[in-house]
């Protein structure tokens, strides 16, 4: 649309309007009210999430958490294992704590589910893409404004990852846990890639580029498995804790 022979973009693309407003905004010069008021106000808000989190998860026994994309369908073969998978492990003894949302989220929560065991959903406010799934224990259901504090719940309690294939939500997510690992901020709790095919490109230039380049060391490749199997996937977190000895059952 031309309004006065110039094209207004926002009209054609609504998320531009938004982009742009966000992008000025951050440039704008605030009033000292403003910034007080807007940035008290924040800091009440992140708080009142870790301690949500905190009473609510702090007596949920081991836990591992599943990431993956929100994409995909139930009858994507991730999916599908995904489900096996979370099943497997809460016959272990652990619970299974996932984003809350559709897709792998899902698939891990309805795992759990099925297997009677304590199903975990941290669900993050989006635009799109997210809402609750049906099969999360609603005393374990929880809901957040902020990425960071949700990923630090994440962390925080679980005992073990399973990764998914996923998007930029999902490489965050893995990431973090590899990173905080990596530095011995957590234990070296295990980490599990299912589907060799799909994270062969991302591994190869872990090797090929940060290992070649010296910003990894040898050893930081060892700090993942990556399986193609539920099977594969479970044995190996089953054997991470048969090794240290560690009852998990609740």
């Amino acid at each position: 649309m031309e309004v006065d022979g110039t094209r207004d973009e926002s009209l054609v693309n609504p998320e531009l309007d938004i982009n742009e407003t966000k992008l000025h905004n951050s440039f704008r010069q605030k009033t000292w009210d403003e910034t007080i008021t807007k940035d008290s106000w924040m800091v009440f808000k992140v708080m009142a999430e870790f301690v949500d989190g905190y009473e609510k998860l702090a007596k949920i026994g081991p836990c591992v958490s599943i990431f993956g994309s929100a994409r995909l369908q139930p009858e994507s073969k991730y999916y599908q294992m995904a489900v096996e998978i979370a099943e497997k492990i809460t016959k272990l003894g652990f619970g299974i704590i996932t984003g809350g949302g559709p897709g792998i989220m899902e698939a891990g929560n309805k795992g759990a589910f099925n297997a009677t065991g304590k199903s975990i959903g941290l669900n993050i406010d989006l635009p799109f893409e997210q809402h609750f799934n049906p099969y999360i224990n609603k005393v374990y259901s929880m809901n957040f404004d902020y990425f960071f504090v949700r990923k630090v719940m994440f962390v925080k309690y679980s005992q073990g990852f399973i990764v998914m294939p996923g998007g930029f939500g999902t490489l965050d997510e893995f990431t973090e846990a590899l990173t905080l690992i990596q530095t011995n901020k957590i234990g070296r709790f295990p980490i599990v890639l299912v589907g060799s095919e799909f994270w062969s490109g991302l591994l190869d230039w872990f090797k090929a580029t940060l290992l070649k380049d010296g910003m990894i060391s040898e050893k930081d490749l060892d700090l993942y498995r990556v399986v193609d199997t539920s099977d594969e996937a479970v044995a190996h977190i089953k054997a991470f804790y048969d090794k240290y000895s560690v009852n998990v059952n609740f």
